[in-house]
This record gives C-alpha cells, structure tokens and sequence, in this order.
C-alpha cells in the first residue's frame, strides 16, 4: 500500500505525536509499504534523525516552516500548507491508497484536501485533547475550547475512520458522535519498541546526584508543563520517607524552573535530581535505572511513557486519567491512584509510592509481570492491527 502520513510537528521535536508518526511510518516500511510524510520544515541545520523507532526512515516531503514567536516550544515549526508548494505537489504524484492525518487543523485541511482529490479513504488519529492546554489561551480558552469542540465535529464527518490510542478516549468521542458514525472509531494505539526498551543500558544517576546506592530510586518522565501534573508528583513526593526515597525527573519544559524551586525547599532539598531535556533514548534508559515509575498526567489520550516504563521492567504508580488503565493493571504490575476527590491526591499518591517503595518483594514480582506481557505494547501487534483497518477501508 501507498500511505501518506501527515503530521502538524515532526521530529526533531520530541513529543508522543512526533514518535508515533516516526514509529508508523518505519514500522510500515518494514513490511513493504510505500510512506510519505507530510510534516512541516526542521528549521535550517536539522534534521528528523533517529530516535530508536525500528524500521527505514520514510520519505518526506517538507512544507514551509516557522516557530512562533509565544506560545509553542522552542523547535515545534508550524506549518505552512499553500496548495502550490513543492510538498504539496509530491503527495499528489505519489498517490497514496491511504491518506492519514495525525493533527486536525494545518495539516489535517491538507490531508482531507488530499483524499478527496486521490479518491483514498482518510483516517485520523486523535492524539491531543485540546481543551486540556487551554490555559495557554488565558482569557480566550473558553471561547477557544467551544470553537475547537465545533470544528473537531465537522473534521470526524469527512473521516472514514477516527482512530484513538486509548479505550477512554474512543468513548469520549463515540459519546459525541451520531449513532451511525461510532463504529467509525477505532482503538489503536501507539507501538513500543518492547525489544529495543529492554536492550537499553540503564543510565543511573546515584553516583551523578550524590545518593547512596542503596536508596529507592522513582522516576518521571514528559514535558515539565503544567498538563502533565509534574508538581503533583512532587508534592506527593514531599510527604514520603526522606530517608529511603529518591525521585529522577526526566524532561525539561515551561515549569521546570518552578519545580526546582520547589525542590530546593527543606522537605525535598537533595532528594530530587532533574536531567533536563534529553535524547528520548537516553531518557528512556535513564528510567531504566529507577526501581519504580511516576505518573500523574490526566490529559493524555494513551499515556505512551506508561508502556515504556513497564515495557523497561517498572512498576508503575499512576493517577487513575485516560488511558492509563489501558496500560497499568492495578494490582499486577502497579497502583493505579483514584484521581477524584483531588482534595487528598497527592496524599493517596505519596502512600502508593511508600507502600511499593517499601516492598522490594511485591516490586519484584510487579517488575517481572510487566516486562513477561510487555509484548502487549509492541509495534507489531499494533502495525498489525493498522494494517487490518487500512485493507478493511480498501475492500
């Protein structure tokens, strides 16, 4: 099959969006399929390069660029998708059977501009809930919240299939779409590299943070933003036993300043170590080191570090959100946190930590669950069932 893969952002800005484009696109050309991206320009000396997805690099055919000026992250390039562009006129020659769109707005008009002219069905998979980074807009994310929820109705109408990589999420938008439209919704999600994962050498960061060796070590990892719930995490974090406990933020974003003073202050003071943005191996392998992970965002649509933590061998405390249950069974292999009341959250999470902190026996055998049925996540099972779906569509 001839896919054409479009995408709002692209490598080499890391975000779960970029690495799921990158994985299906190499995962697809492994098994013989033709793909084309369709992303926007890395801004003057860079390139997508590799970040541990297995398979061919793709084809890419680069529309014009730029970084805005506020509001997106240094190295998130905006589109610009002028129907006369060189990219433009190369998806057309290549024909694609299959159109699919990994962002609604930009990109997504071009995709579904694309599919029609091509006569190739057009899927899109919904990986961000909008409404969750309102508090960008400021006074504008009401208004801006009802615009976006309008306009995603009319996009999934033009949709032959609406793909979400979580349960929870294939609910909320089955929820708002007509009867007749919600077999159109389908659960797919994001494949992990489960071999690639575990061959990782883990990065530890006692010697570098001056702990002792035989401390508790939990990790976190995304983008320090205040979507992600990272204070949460350390807060909780405050209120566990100083004397065992240690806690590895992995990432950089907007709050990391914030988070450092917090942790600078008596009760976390020399217990919290912060790498800063990182190459997403190194990140991952530095999670490798930990004994257990930390999860407290309840804006995902999949939860993508959830799979790779456990898909590395680590138990995992979660605040219960979308998708995370898709990932971490309570009980098995981690704790899943109720997130509601929120007064009380972070005292539910610090206990779930202690309690598995404490428990190196119960860790083991959480440890061993996760890394025995990771292949759950692996991007074979998924490429599979996306194969399935894009054959369904052309019969």
């Amino acid at each position: 099959m001839r896919v054409l893969l479009t995408s709002e952002s692209f490598l080499p800005y890391l975000s779960g969006v970029t690495v799921s484009v990158d994985t299906q696109a190499r995962a697809l050309g492994a098994r013989g399929h033709e793909v084309l991206v369709l992303a926007p320009r890395p801004r003057e000396g860079e390139n997508p390069g590799p970040v541990g997805s297995p398979g061919p690099a793709p084809r890419y055919a680069w529309l014009p660029s730029y970084q805005l000026p506020r509001i997106a992250p240094d190295g998130y390039r905006m589109p610009i998708a002028l129907p006369w562009t060189d990219a433009v006129a190369d998806a057309r020659r290549f024909e694609p059977d299959i159109v699919h769109a990994h962002s609604p707005f930009v990109t997504g008009l071009l995709a579904r501009r694309l599919s029609r002219e091509s006569s190739a069905p057009l899927v899109f998979t919904h990986h961000t809930r909008f409404a969750d980074y309102g508090h960008y807009l400021g006074p504008l994310a009401g208004p801006g919240a009802a615009v976006t929820d309008a306009y995603m109705g009319a996009f999934w109408k033009a949709c032959a299939v609406i793909v979400a990589p979580s349960t929870d999420l294939a609910a909320e938008i089955r929820a708002r779409l007509p009867t007749d439209g919600r077999t159109r919704v389908k659960v797919i999600a994001t494949g992990v590299d489960v071999s690639g994962v575990r061959a990782l050498e883990p990065r530890d960061v006692r010697f570098e943070a001056g702990w002792p060796a035989d401390v508790v070590v939990a990790a976190s990892l995304g983008r320090l933003a205040p979507e992600k719930s990272p204070m949460d995490v350390l807060e909780a974090f405050a209120l566990t036993d100083a004397s065992r406990l240690r806690l590895v933020m992995v990432g950089g974003g907007p709050s990391e300043e914030q988070l450092r003073a917090r942790a600078a202050a008596f009760d976390l003071s020399g217990r919290t170590w912060f790498t800063g943005a990182l190459p997403r191996l190194e990140a991952l392998a530095t999670v490798a080191a930990a004994d257990l992970f930390v999860f407290a965002s309840r804006t995902e649509t999949q939860g993508l570090v959830l799979a790779e933590a456990l898909s590395a061998g680590l138990p995992a405390v979660a605040v219960d959100g979308p998708g995370v249950r898709d990932s971490v069974r309570d009980g098995i292999d981690g704790l899943v946190v109720a997130a509601a009341p929120a007064h009380g959250l972070t005292r539910r999470l610090a206990t779930a930590i202690e309690a598995l902190a404490a428990d190196a026996q119960r860790r083991a055998a959480m440890a061993r669950r996760a890394v025995d049925d990771a292949d759950r996540f692996s991007i074979d099972r998924r490429t599979d069932e996306l194969e399935a779906l894009y054959r369904s569509l052309l019969a």
